[in-house]
């Protein structure tokens, strides 16, 4: 029989996490691997496992961990996840235990980039040491360029991730922080002075 795994403890006494989240296309991974370079020696990044096929231009273990459907079913089986969902025909996203914990055994913070569901699921089991951050696009005609431009998406696909923005927007009032992403420059510079303030806050107490 499989042994549960328990939620992550922080060893360091710094036990933050900051999660941004957006609809596909508000351009959140942009902000984040910016926040990563500016302050990577503080906080390091939450890789996710998937079942969606891996873009060319990403790498396994880096931007995702690329596994089979079955094996995802098997660590949601075993509880090795923080939080999991099924986000567009068929294909699951979750955040791995193990992961919050390697990086919390560096004695740093941890940044995710995940959906609006996923932020909820983690601010709701982290309530008092998670910053939650929202990605507002500046319309959806620019999310719709923007996933254009990926070439990635079948045009079906794209006008579900169309639909899910829509719905999505309607719970930016919900984040800690709505940061604007007009302007990549600026929004790259708010992103970093955000995360920063927060890393030097006292943490607080449950």
């Amino acid at each position: 029989m499989t042994e549960t795994p328990a939620l992550p403890t922080n060893p360091s006494g710094n036990g933050k996490l900051v999660v941004f989240a957006a609809p596909s296309g508000a351009g959140k991974t942009t902000l984040v691997r910016h926040v990563l370079a500016v302050l990577g020696n503080h906080i390091a990044f939450s890789v996710s496992a998937t079942t969606r096929k891996q873009r060319a231009s990403e790498i396994n273990g880096k931007d995702y961990y690329f596994i089979s459907h079955a094996e995802f079913v098997q660590k949601i089986n075993n509880n090795e996840f923080l939080e999991w969902q099924e986000v567009y025909d068929g294909n699951f996203y979750g955040t791995l235990k193990s992961e919050i914990e390697r990086i919390w055994q560096q004695g740093k913070a941890v940044i995710f980039d995940v959906d609006v569901e996923g932020a909820f699921n983690i601010k709701n089991i982290y309530p008092h040491n998670t910053l939650t951050v929202f990605v507002k696009p500046p319309s959806i005609k620019a999310i719709r360029e923007r996933l254009i431009g990926r070439n990635s998406e079948t045009n079906e696909m794209l006008e579900k991730r169309i639909e899910k923005a829509v719905f999505e927007l309607q719970y930016e009032t919900r984040f800690d922080i709505v940061l604007l992403n007009d302007k990549i420059d600026e929004a790259k510079a708010k992103a970093t002075e955000i995360v920063s303030g927060f890393l030097q806050r006292k943490p607080e107490m449950p």
